[in-house]
């Protein structure tokens, strides 16, 4: 079995199921070559990810959370670290600077929003009969979204996320430096924003995040920007690509989405679930050990890249049952689309009910769904989801 976990074509369809089955089986913690780099623990199996993303004392998030690191074409950010390439205490202390926002109950204030939200991007393409899902539906709503969290006029989040969208592209799908200038255009906002809202304060997230201090002093201007990175870059992910994702695999399942839709309301929640562990948008998120430590059999050295795969851990066998079967109404679903531990995704109770919103919507209002043209995917070994899905579907 030929084993590639860094080209971009082996995530072109979709995660490379078969390698990762391959690797759970026979190497579940494996040695990854990596041209031009160190090369890299990848590992597999769900109770070993389990174990690594919870244990931030052995293994790290500093100095990066990627394999190779896209902000590290933008330049030298001096002692500055965005808030998931931190470790405890210091992730903590960051983290509860907008822990509140993100709050179950925070998120359903919003519930009643997004639901309007939802509507006005279906309203757009519903009688149309066709649209590009991933750039006219699915990718709007966490657009929308964190622009209205931080203030932000709404185009202007869409714009934001195609700057995402380059920045998760392989290097090599992209012209020279791309990635970077990415970046750096995405500070070039963020510094007009932080202009704004220190002349302007406003209730939005972005005022309160330049008015909030950590360890008694207010955010640095390069703390605020890689905040506000953050915010923008991971706000969508999920959302966008389990939306599209999700529908994708219903496409290719039709007596699950027939199932699903004699009662979408009460069977939504455990279908949710089962699309995120199904789809799996992160693949990876990398740590770096902090010392000497055994793992799977293997011994890992102080230093070494430990990358772990959540689309292999969310289809192990040890952890569910008939876990390559899709089924919407799996109960016992320990999935780790939005990982565990302290580095769990800050916007997982937000993204739920996005989704849910997006879902009511779509499958109550477009009927009788259908490929146009081939599925492009993103071309990516970070994050999973089609990049353009043309779809024809009845208005209903």
């Amino acid at each position: 079995m030929k084993i590639d976990l860094l080209s971009p074509a082996s995530f072109d369809g979709g995660q490379p199921h078969r390698q990762y089955a391959w690797l759970r089986e026979h190497q579940p913690v494996t040695w990854h070559d990596e041209p031009g780099g160190k090369g890299f623990w990848a590992v597999t199996r769900h109770a070993d990810v389990w174990a690594v993303d919870r244990d931030f004392q052995t293994y790290s998030s500093e100095p990066t959370i990627m394999i190779t690191d896209p902000l590290a074409e933008a330049g030298s950010f001096g002692p500055y670290k965005m808030m998931l390439m931190m470790d405890p205490p210091e992730h903590t202390g960051f983290r509860k600077l907008i822990r509140s926002e993100f709050t179950e109950p925070s998120a359903r204030l919003r519930g009643e929003r997004i639901q309007a939200l939802a509507k006005q991007i279906v309203d757009a393409v519903a009688d149309k009969g066709e649209c590009d899902f991933v750039d006219e539906v699915a990718g709007e709503m966490p657009s929308y979204v964190i622009a209205e969290l931080m203030g932000l006029p709404l185009d202007d989040g869409r714009e934001l996320y195609k700057l995402t969208e380059i920045i998760h592209t392989a290097p090599e799908a992209l012209p020279p430096g791309a990635g970077g200038q990415a970046v750096m255009k995405m500070f070039e906002y963020g510094s007009k924003v932080m202009a704004e809202k220190r002349a302007r304060p406003g209730d939005d997230l972005a005022s309160r995040l330049l008015a909030c201090e950590v360890d008694g002093r207010r955010l640095e201007d390069m703390e605020f920007l890689l905040f506000f990175l953050l915010l923008i870059d991971a706000g969508g992910d999920t959302t966008r690509n389990l939306l599209s994702g999700g529908l994708l695999a219903l496409m290719e399942h039709p007596d699950q989405y027939r199932w699903l839709m004699e009662d979408l309301e009460g069977r939504l929640p455990t279908a949710r679930e089962e699309l995120l562990r199904w789809a799996s948008p992160v693949i990876y998120m990398r740590r770096t050990a902090k010392r000497d430590t055994e793992l799977g059999g293997q011994k890992i050295r102080e230093g070494d890249k430990v990358v772990m795969y959540f689309g292999s851990a969310n289809r192990d066998p040890a952890a569910f049952e008939r876990p390559d079967v899709l089924d919407l109404s799996r109960a016992d679903n320990p999935h780790m689309a939005f990982g565990n531990g302290p580095h769990v995704c800050l916007g997982q109770h937000l993204a739920r009910i996005e989704i849910d919103a997006m879902l009511r919507e779509v499958l109550t209002r477009m009927k009788d769904f259908e490929l146009a043209a081939p599925v492009e995917w993103l071309a990516s070994n970070f994050i999973s989801g089609p990049k353009a899905m043309p779809l024809r579907f009845r208005g209903a």
